[in-house]
């Protein structure tokens, strides 16, 4: 199937999806089961990943700033640039970007492979038999839990990731805790969260749209549940570094 054929299917998928709940209280109730899945059980993930991810860059990018060399055998670049670099690259880049890839890993296939069984297993015939509209019922609940903490997520890998950065002030004698504040203090822009928050916004509707999608066309039996769970992961990730790319040109091009 080709871009455009399958563009205009999930096109039609979503205008199925966007319809209004038949019933609000099934809706709320299901909603609010999916913010558990999506949000609470991936907190444990996301907290490992931004601590330790905002370490490693603290250390890596003061060794390379810092580090005396034979070109330049003194230091040059003031210590506070390093808190620059880290604060900067947290909120633009490592909170919204690394964590939704981190996140389309197992939030995507789990989506995909339950809405996938469901179809092979005939229950999202069943529903429509039954009047109900199945791919709302099964994908406009995903979507709004994924629209609220997947965000919330992001914001928190956001701290953990300055958090790491702390923390890696523990382990190299390079760089100080006032060194990385004085940085990151000078270098914020109250835009640079405001464009994290596109991000996460777009990633989380990307994120929670194509595995639903993926998992609601599968056919055949469990081989291709588990297919279309590695294809809609596939497909998140190389949409989220496409977007990425353009609301970053959008708002930071020159």
């Amino acid at each position: 199937m080709n871009f455009f054929s399958e563009l205009g299917r999930f096109a039609i998928f979503m205008k199925y999806v966007m319809k209004k709940p038949q019933r609000w209280n099934v809706f709320w109730k299901i909603t609010f089961r999916e913010m558990h899945n999506i949000g609470i059980e991936s907190l444990l993930v996301v907290v490992l990943i931004a601590t330790f991810t905002g370490a490693v860059t603290t250390i890596q990018t003061a060794n390379q700033l810092l580090t005396p060399s034979d070109l330049f055998p003194t230091q040059l670049i003031p210590k506070f640039v390093v808190g620059a670099v880290v604060s900067t690259s947290s909120i633009l880049e490592l909170a919204p970007t690394v964590t939704c890839l981190v996140l389309a890993g197992k939030i995507g296939a789990n989506i995909a492979s339950e809405i996938g069984n469901k179809k092979i297993s005939e229950q999202i015939d069943a529903y429509e038999v039954m009047g109900i509209n199945s791919a709302s019922f099964v994908t406009l609940p995903k979507i709004m839990a994924g629209l609220i903490m997947i965000p919330s997520l992001i914001i928190v890998a956001n701290f953990l990731l300055i958090y790491g950065g702390v923390l890696a002030t523990k382990f190299t004698s390079a760089l100080t805790l006032d060194d990385l504040v004085e940085g990151a203090r000078m270098t914020f822009h109250a835009e640079y969260v405001k464009i994290m928050l596109i991000k996460s916004v777009i990633f989380s509707f990307l994120i929670t749209s194509l595995s639903a999608y993926q998992g609601y066309f599968t056919t055949g039996g469990a081989l291709e549940v588990g297919e279309a769970g590695t294809k809609a992961v596939t497909k998140i990730c190389i949409f989220i570094l496409f977007f990425d790319l353009v609301v970053a040109q959008i708002f930071l091009g020159l």
